[in-house]
């Protein structure tokens, strides 16, 4: 009888203990996704950055994105002879799929001002030129200002731009796929490799008839 009554308080002891770890991992739960969502929207001026280049092709117009000066459009042909304004230098920052994108050959970065309109600036320092990449269900791609939240890049069927305020995740005029350019396309293949033992080193390779 003792000896079941000194276990009584161990197992109290216990059961305490499981529900405070439960709490607590519950918070620590809560406070992460509060933590992820916050520094998704802050900028990260410490860490190093990723430039990519690559074309956006417009589910739409069925055309590139073009920042041709302050005009943009989404109507650029992959290999005429405006390609080259089709191709976007892409900054990255490490933590939140924020960018800043600019035409590779005009040097003017895409910008959304307080109006919703897409407008190119020289100087892409301004949130306002900040997206917010979101990789959407149907594997295309969705650029969100990082100012004007809920307000997307897009463009209607003839590559003019939309408004901010008209447009939503949902609407394939916000929709794009990542293309890389024609000249880029060698870099983008699978690094192939031979595995080299001590008969390999002796067979010399026979040229094709």
């Amino acid at each position: 009888m003792h000896s079941v009554l000194s276990v009584i308080p161990c197992l109290c002891l216990h059961f305490l203990l499981v529900c405070f770890q439960v709490q607590v991992f519950a918070e620590e739960n809560l406070d992460f996704r509060i933590h992820v969502e916050n520094q998704t929207r802050a900028r990260d001026d410490v860490s190093r950055k990723q430039l990519r280049l690559y074309q956006l092709y417009s589910r739409t117009s069925g055309k590139h994105v073009q920042v041709m000066g302050r005009r943009i459009s989404a109507k650029g042909e992959d290999g005429d002879k405006y390609a080259l304004q089709a191709q976007l230098v892409v900054e990255t920052d490490t933590f939140g799929s924020q960018v800043r994108i600019k035409g590779k050959e005009t040097d003017y970065y895409l910008c959304m001002n307080k109006r919703g309109k897409l407008i190119g600036k020289l100087n892409g320092r301004s949130k306002e030129c900040v997206f917010i990449e979101k990789v959407l269900e149907n594997n295309y791609t969705a650029l969100m200002s990082a100012k004007y939240t809920g307000w997307y890049v897009g463009f209607t069927k003839k590559g003019r731009p939309r408004k901010g305020p008209k447009t939503q995740e949902n609407q394939q005029d916000v929709h794009f796929m990542k293309r890389y350019p024609k000249s880029q396309s060698e870099l983008q293949k699978p690094f192939r490799y031979t595995t080299v033992t001590k008969r390999t080193k002796r067979i010399r390779p026979t040229n094709p008839s």
